[in-house]
C-alpha cells in the first residue's frame, strides 16, 4: 500500500462515504488506498471494509485530534456529514469544521466535500414561503453544508464541491408508492405537477468522487452538481409503475399540508421538496448530465437504479 496514495473517508460506514470507499477499493488501477474512519471500527461495516482491503482506524469529530491522527499521511480525502445523526446545522457546522481543520493541519493534497447548495443564495430568510426552521435556516441540512464550503475555501484547502440532490433510495426509505384506498398504487410526493426532481443513486456520489479525485488538479476548486436523471413526479411514478408491474399514479401534495403532517422532519423535508420544485430551473437546471456522463461514464439513470432495486420497494 505503501506506494498507493492514502484516502481518508469520513462516515465509511454510511451510505455515502461506504460508497466512496468501496467504489476506491473496486478500481485496483486507481492508485489508491483506502483509510476508512469510523467512530467504532469494530462494527460488522467496518469489518466488512477491511475484509475489502481498507485500512479502518477510529475518528470522532467529537474528539478533534483523532481526525487529525486519520488524516496524518493521507493524499486526500472525500469529506461527508451526516445531519440526520442529531438533527442540528449547528452540530454540523462544527462537524465540518473539524474536517477543515484537520485537512488545512495534514496538508491534504485534493478533498472532495460532499455538499449542498445554501437555498438562502435564491431564497432570502425574509422571503415568507416557507418557515424559517432552527432559528436561521430554510432547509438546515442544506444550508449548513452550503455554507460551510466557504470555510474549505478560506482555509485554503484544496476541495472539489460535489453538491448531491435526492436519492433515488428514498424510494426504499418511506417515499415510495403506496396503496391508496381505492387499491390503485400511489407515489405521494409534496412537489408540483411538471416540475423536474434531480435525483441520483447514493452509489454515484462515491462512483463520481473516485473520477474526481482519478482527475486530480483540473477538478480542484471546482463545483460538480451531481444527478443521474431528472424526472417529474409523474414520470418517476411512470416508471416505478413499469417495474412493478402495475399502474402507479402521482399525487402530488401541498407543501403546507405536508409540512403539518405528523412525521418525523416533515417541516424539513417539506421545506427541501419546495426549494426543488420553486427553483428547479436553477437546481436542476445546474446539473448537466452529459457532463457528469463524461466524468462518470458508469452514472446511473433511475431505469438503471430500478432494475437493480425495484425488488426492494415495498407497496403493500
Amino acid at each position: 500500500m505503501s506506494d498507493k496514495k492514502v484516502i481518508a473517508v469520513t462516515g465509511a460506514t454510511g451510505a455515502q462515504g461506504g460508497g466512496a470507499a468501496r467504489a476506491l477499493l473496486a478500481d485496483a488501477d486507481a492508485g489508491f488506498a483506502v483509510r476508512a474512519l469510523t467512530r467504532n471500527p469494530d462494527s460488522p461495516a467496518a469489518g466488512e471494509l477491511a475484509d475489502l482491503g481498507a485500512e479502518v482506524v477510529r475518528a470522532d469529530f467529537h474528539d478533534e485530534p483523532t481526525v487529525h491522527k486519520a488524516f496524518e499521511g493521507a493524499y486526500g480525502a472525500f469529506l461527508v456529514t451526516n445531519f440526520w445523526a442529531h438533527g442540528s446545522a449547528a452540530k454540523e457546522t462544527e462537524e465540518i469544521a473539524v474536517l477543515v481543520r484537520a485537512a488545512e493541519a495534514m496538508n491534504l493534497r485534493h478533498v472532495v466535500w460532499s455538499t449542498l447548495e445554501d437555498t438562502r443564495e435564491l431564497l432570502p430568510l425574509e422571503d415568507d414561503r416557507m418557515p424559517v426552521l432552527q432559528d436561521r435556516y430554510n432547509v438546515p441540512h442544506f444550508d449548513a453544508k452550503g455554507e460551510a464550503d466557504q470555510l474549505f475555501t478560506r482555509a485554503g484547502v484544496p476541495t472539489t464541491f460535489l453538491k448531491t440532490t435526492f436519492f433515488f433510495q428514498g424510494f426504499l426509505q418511506g417515499l415510495g408508492p403506496k396503496r391508496a384506498e381505492d387499491g390503485v398504487l400511489t407515489l405521494t410526493l409534496p412537489f408540483e405537477e411538471g416540475k423536474l426532481l434531480a435525483g441520483v443513486d447514493v452509489a454515484d456520489i462515491g462512483r463520481t468522487a473516485r473520477a474526481i479525485l482519478k482527475g486530480g488538479e483540473r477538478f480542484i476548486g471546482s463545483t460538480v452538481h451531481l444527478a443521474g436523471d431528472h424526472l417529474t413526479g409523474a414520470q418517476y411514478a411512470e416508471k416505478l409503475g413499469a417495474a412493478l408491474g402495475e399502474p402507479v399514479r402521482f399525487q402530488s401534495v401541498p407543501y403546507d399540508v405536508f409540512r403539518a403532517l405528523d412525521i418525523p422532519a416533515a417541516d424539513e423535508i417539506g421545506n427541501m421538496f419546495q426549494y426543488y420544485g420553486d427553483f428547479d430551473q436553477e437546481f436542476t437546471g445546474a446539473r448537466d448530465l452529459d457532463r457528469l456522463r463524461e466524468i462518470n461514464p458508469a452514472l446511473r439513470s433511475f431505469d438503471d437504479w430500478l432494475a437493480e432495486n425495484v425488488s426492494k420497494i415495498a407497496v403493500d
